[in-house]
């Protein structure tokens, strides 16, 4: 096992979190974060987009071929059904990491302001109902603050008449 840097990382470069014992499911869950944001990036790309619709025209181009048969059309619909399913996977995958990234930046802005509320950290943790009354406090104080707002507008006029 590799030996713990000052800076929280191992030698090999992999961070230190609960997988330090590298049991069989930890080494599959980083393998394939590794296997999805490098595969997300690679299918994300333009170059990506252009074989797909070289595929699809090759694919169009043989249907004289095999007379358009039913085998013809069974090819392109089971090879887009299997790369959806796969697809499906690899995006929520990314989307979870990168939502989880935005929540740890956002918990880190509102721990870092003074004045900020810390009961906002970790408001995805919150069920619906709380979420809800939240959601409603916060539109009484936009409200509040609307209505003052028009209060300072409307003695501003009358200052400067």
């Amino acid at each position: 096992m590799a030996k713990k840097a000052a800076n929280g990382r191992k030698k090999n470069g992999t961070t230190i979190g609960d997988c330090d014992d590298r049991d069989f499911f930890c080494r599959i869950r980083d393998a394939f974060g590794v296997f999805a944001r490098r595969t997300s990036s690679v299918l994300g790309s333009a170059w990506a987009f252009v074989c797909a619709i070289i595929v699809i025209v090759v694919w169009a181009l043989t249907g004289p071929t095999f007379h358009y048969s039913d085998t013809w059309q069974l090819i392109i619909n089971t090879g887009t059904t299997i790369v959806t399913f796969l697809m499906v996977f690899l995006i929520q995958s990314t989307q979870n990491r990168d939502a989880k990234a935005v929540h740890l930046k956002l918990d880190e802005l509102i721990r870092a302001l003074g004045p900020a509320r810390n009961k906002l950290v970790d408001l995805e943790k919150l069920s619906d109902d709380d979420l809800k009354k939240l959601e409603q406090e916060f539109e009484k104080v936009r409200k509040k603050a609307d209505s003052v707002r028009e209060d300072v507008e409307e003695l501003k006029d009358a200052v400067s008449k």
